[in-house]
């Protein structure tokens, strides 16, 4: 039992004394201990990482400003608000987190009898993580963006990543652009497809909506029936466009490759799973998207493959700041990857948006 643990999770407002607290999950930057009581209650206490998220405070008001509204839509729908989104335990000064030898700690209530899924085996799996960000959609469509906090301004604005991008080429502190002339030139013939997102929504094209902004399979909770539970993580919740979290679920989900794949003939985009999961994201939030946001659904998949493959490029071309890396051109095999996918997006574009019309 770790003593560090039962000591930060006795300052939360628990149902009975605790029993247990054991290291939970495998996220890599983040402690995260399940926490067990005498009274059989289950409990997730997390570190925040302050060193991405440097306002704890509103970070934390974004999620419970998010979690109270979806469980009033839950329990209009019938469903299970223990069950079906994350329930923030205060601590007992009533706050939503704690400090505790200057980090941040927050507590959720386990949800039990539950799945989370770190790679996509079955096509059922990625269609059953599109329903649960669907809905996610769905039940978050009326909740006023605005209202939220940016907790990572311009995460996904790729004019800003394009500049950042050019930035790391003209300053070349490592001396590595002259080996990449081709993924360097690959972006520039992409300059003004960069924009076309960002544009859009300043002109009122595509509406600012609640978003998820890290859809990856493993944070929508299935039961064991895979049938979706509830979306978790998150700490990226804040406004932002949907075509982008839809894409980043195809960036990740709609190939069998590695994200650092080094053999790029084995980077293939599966259609059929980008057409299954478009089937079970249109189901779930098709009527509630604008006709403009179907449309550009298969641009969304191509920009978030885009803006990561350029994050890569621009990670390696400044001496691999940001990225984790295991081994020598790490970030450059990731770019590359990210970069393959998107031409194979690209060659096939019309039958993508026939898919898109197709549920839409």
């Amino acid at each position: 039992m770790n003593i560090k643990a039962v000591q930060i999770a006795n300052m939360f407002d628990l149902k009975g004394e605790v029993v247990s607290a054991e290291s939970f999950g495998c996220g890599h930057i983040n402690d995260t201990f399940l926490i067990g009581t005498d009274g059989n209650e289950k409990y997730i206490l997390q570190q925040i990482n302050t060193s991405v998220f440097k306002n704890p405070d509103a970070l934390m008001g974004n999620i419970v400003s998010v979690t109270e509204f979806l469980k009033k839509k839950i329990i209009a729908e019938g469903g299970d608000p223990t069950r079906e989104t994350l329930s923030v335990i205060l601590a007992r000064d009533g706050k939503n987190h704690i400090s505790f030898d200057g980090s941040a700690w927050r507590m959720y209530t386990f949800i039990d009898d539950s799945v989370t899924l770190q790679t996509c085996e079955t096509p059922d799996e990625f269609y059953a993580s599109a329903c649960g960000f669907g809905h996610f959609q769905k039940l978050l469509s009326d909740f006023p963006a605005h209202t939220l906090f940016e907790s990572i301004p311009d995460f996904h604005n790729t004019k800003k990543r394009y500049k950042a991008f050019e930035e790391a080429v003209e300053a070349d502190i490592v001396g590595r652009a002259s080996k990449v002339t081709r993924e360097i030139e690959f972006v520039r013939e992409r300059k003004e497809f960069a924009k076309i997102l960002v544009e859009m929504q300043k002109n009122g094209e595509l509406p600012l909506r609640v978003t998820h902004n890290d859809t990856k399979l493993n944070n929508v909770m299935l039961t064991k029936e895979l049938k979706p539970l509830a979306v978790v993580d998150l700490d990226t919740v804040m406004p932002g466009l949907s075509v982008n979290d839809f894409g980043d679920s195809i960036r990740f989900g709609a190939t069998k490759a590695a994200e650092d794949e080094t053999d790029l003939s084995k980077v293939i985009f599966e259609t059929e799973l980008f057409e299954c999961y478009a089937k079970g994201f249109l189901e779930e939030c098709g009527e509630m998207l604008t006709e403009k946001e179907k449309e550009m659904l298969p641009v969304g998949a191509m920009m978030m493959t885009f803006e990561c493959g350029m994050r890569f490029l621009t990670d390696y071309l400044n001496g691999d700041t940001y990225f984790k890396i295991q081994r020598k051109n790490h970030n450059l095999d990731r770019c590359r990857t990210q970069f393959r996918l998107l031409e194979q997006m690209e060659e096939k574009r019309e039958e993508l948006d026939s898919i898109i019309k197709k549920y839409a």
